[in-house]
């Protein structure tokens, strides 16, 4: 393992163990997360996983870039069945192997996972719905269900604002500075929840997590090639899919969610109507994606 931002730890993860008292302090310390485990794929690479829930079927949750595990909970909340949670390779407490990074490496993790889980169903974000598109061109027959969720493009050509942040997060995490980390994921909130008591719990719990497992810069490699040399190739998928957007993300337009509904032969649009959707309609997304997959 390598580059990542401070020495990794024994147990896989890139942890930055740097003391700092620049970051928010107020309010109530953030509670423990739910205990993970390490898994070990049959490509090698070693993944951070949390399975949640009991019985069939199981779903698979992929985050998005600089995602993490917390990130996709809320998504899985209604959907009966187990729910797998895991952190793709430079995440969390996930391995880094040599870069430079692919969208077919990351299909081959999400693909894997499911696999040891046995999921039939699968839930992408972002960057994480884009490693799920690829990984449906190459076995359509992979998944019952799936659900794409603010997909990202799958040309590789993504708008300048969301290279801009993730190389400010980078520099924020490599500082290694709680107050430089909490800056740079502000920016990633509404404006209307920030210095609020859910808007300084989540900013809390965001900083603490990046500084203990810190970010892999190889994370800017992924973007080199596109996640599909051809989306036209998602035609093939036989199963049934939600397709989620919504108006005014600079960074995920509604018309690559629109572009995926059209790709997909059978597939359900919900376009919602303004950004931050976890934060602006928290239940009505998690009770349309709960709906979709208990169907």
């Amino acid at each position: 393992m390598r580059g990542r931002f401070g020495p990794p730890p024994p147990d896989g993860g890139p942890r930055l163990q740097r003391a700092d008292r620049t970051g928010p302090r107020t309010g109530r310390p953030t509670l423990p997360g739910p205990a993970t485990e390490l898994v070990t794929l049959p490509s090698g690479v070693r993944v951070e996983q949390l399975i949640t829930g009991t019985g069939d079927p199981a779903t698979v949750f992929a985050h998005g870039l600089a995602g993490d595990i917390s990130g996709t909970r809320p998504l899985g909340s209604g959907v009966t069945g187990r729910r797998v949670f895991f952190h793709f390779r430079g995440h969390g407490r996930s391995g880094a192997p040599p870069g430079p990074w692919s969208f077919a490496d990351l299909a081959t993790e999400l693909s894997e996972v499911a696999d040891l889980s046995g999921a039939t169903r699968a839930v992408g974000v972002s960057m994480g719905a884009a490693a799920l598109c690829r990984l449906l061109a190459a076995n359509p027959a992979r998944f019952d269900r799936v659900v794409l969720y603010l997909p990202a493009p799958l040309d590789g050509r993504r708008p300048a604002v969301a290279a801009q942040r993730l190389e400010r997060l980078l520099a924020a995490v490599e500082s290694g500075e709680a107050a430089m980390i909490a800056e740079a994921v502000e920016a990633e909130l509404p404006p209307a929840v920030r210095n609020t008591p859910a808007g300084w719990s989540h900013l809390r719990q965001r900083v603490e997590q990046l500084q203990r497992d810190g970010l892999a810069p190889e994370l800017e490699s992924i973007w080199a090639a596109p996640a599909l040399a051809e989306d036209a190739l998602l035609r093939a998928y036989r199963g049934r899919a939600l397709v989620v957007g919504c108006l005014g993300d600079e960074v995920h337009p509604a018309s690559w969610a629109e572009r995926l509904a059209e790709l997909l032969p059978d597939a359900e649009l919900e376009v919602f109507d303004r950004p931050a959707v976890l934060w602006n309609h928290r239940r009505e997304l998690r009770d349309r994606i709960s709906a979709f997959l208990n169907d």
